[in-house]
């Protein structure tokens, strides 16, 4: 019998069609002569559930021992050469380069090929940071006032360490195809803003166009900075819609880099607006639990929700869920919590765990339920088919 993974390669390779593939999977559990299945057992997986971040037992056999031989090559370079040598970086990024010619190259192995990207990444910023650090005249206790001295060297160095992250990632993608490796871009372009943002506002308190805050108003200073994320994140999750609308049936690679983008969005968007429309004080973290504070909570949960319901994409909706309960609910709930004798905590998991396994369950229903009664149908049709 042919299994999943032979006809997901044959609809990439344009030997079938995703409707033709999913026929003959209904004929295969459903036996010949018995014609289509009923809903409820048909295969009614979500499009975003086929970027599948493990290729089957041997994929995991082999992601194993990849951890052993990597971990065992670190304590012998380690051994061999000083610490802070140049040579341990590039022997790695090289020695997942050469396991990634078989692994990801050859075998498409999907948790191995990730575990071999980041594996390049981390070896190639170590190698970074040692160049910088050997390169640049570092002050040796790092605070407030020594980064004020690095103004001069500041975007040399994050040019280095950004521009090489991003280099090293696009090089190392045009190879293998890793999606993983959008969102190790994606981290170092929002790390290139946040260091303009900084040197900007360095500048500009230097030249005087802008006043030293006061200590009281710090606070004020924080929240304002938090523009920078919420760009980032704007922009991350624009491109990973622009990619998800090219592949509505996700069937290429640029779907999977959707996906990955989609994580590294989720954060950066949830935490400054969060903090936007709760009130939370930014050097504290209070929030007084209040009826605005939990409507405007409440509202933006739908927010996301309707917009992951919308583009498919359940991993934007899990970090989102995930902040929400590790910090929103906390707060909110703790008065009702205290009242109770309930741990907040408790509340938090219960709330969440039934959340998630509501939309893990039924989210296609959902999608159907909700979004197609919303949404004009000539947007619809752009969007990621909804499963009847």
């Amino acid at each position: 019998m042919i299994d999943d993974e032979t006809l997901a390669r044959a609809v990439r390779q344009g030997i079938l069609e995703p409707g033709q593939r999913d026929a003959l999977i209904a004929l295969a559990r459903g036996g010949a002569g018995s014609g289509p299945l009923p809903e409820d057992e048909s295969p009614s997986l979500s499009v975003d559930d086929q970027m599948r971040l493990v290729g089957g037992g041997n994929d995991i056999f082999v992601t194993v021992g990849i951890v052993l031989l990597f971990s065992g090559a670190l304590f012998a370079l380690r051994a061999v050469f000083p610490p802070d040598s140049l040579a341990i970086a590039p022997v790695l990024a090289l020695a997942s380069w050469i396991v990634a010619e078989i692994v990801t190259r050859q075998k498409r192995m999907r948790l191995s090929s990730t575990l071999l990207a980041l594996a390049f990444s981390g070896a190639v910023l170590s190698m970074l940071v040692t160049f910088i650090a050997r390169s640049f005249e570092l002050p040796q206790t790092l605070n407030a006032f020594s980064l004020l001295a690095l103004r001069a060297q500041a975007w040399p160095i994050g040019l280095t360490l950004g521009g090489g992250m991003i280099a090293a990632a696009a090089l190392y993608f045009l190879r293998f195809k890793v999606p993983v490796l959008a969102a190790v871009a994606a981290i170092a372009a929002t790390g290139l803003a946040f260091l303009g943002a900084v040197v900007l506002y360095h500048d500009r308190l230097v030249s005087g166009a802008t006043a030293a805050p006061a200590p009281e108003q710090l606070a004020e200073v924080l929240s304002n900075a938090l523009a920078v994320p919420l760009v980032c994140g704007l922009a991350i999750f624009a491109v990973a819609v622009m990619l998800d609308l090219r592949d509505r049936e996700r069937q290429t690679v640029w779907s999977d880099c959707a996906f990955w983008l989609h994580v590294v969005s989720a954060p950066l968007l949830v935490h400054p607006l969060f903090i936007l429309a709760t009130g939370q004080e930014v050097l504290s973290g209070r929030i007084e639990p209040g009826v605005t504070a939990g409507v405007l909570l409440a509202l933006m949960m739908v927010m996301f929700v309707l917009v992951a319901l919308a583009i498919d994409r359940r991993s934007l909706l899990a970090p989102t869920l995930a902040y929400f309960g590790s910090v929103g609910i906390y707060y909110l709930v703790n008065g009702a919590a205290n009242s109770t004798g309930i741990p907040p905590f408790a509340l938090i998991l219960i709330v969440v765990g039934a959340v998630v396994i509501l939309f893990g369950a039924g989210w296609q229903r959902i999608r159907r339920l909700i979004i197609r009664p919303i949404l004009p149908t000539s947007v619809l049709n752009r969007l990621p088919p909804i499963k009847a």
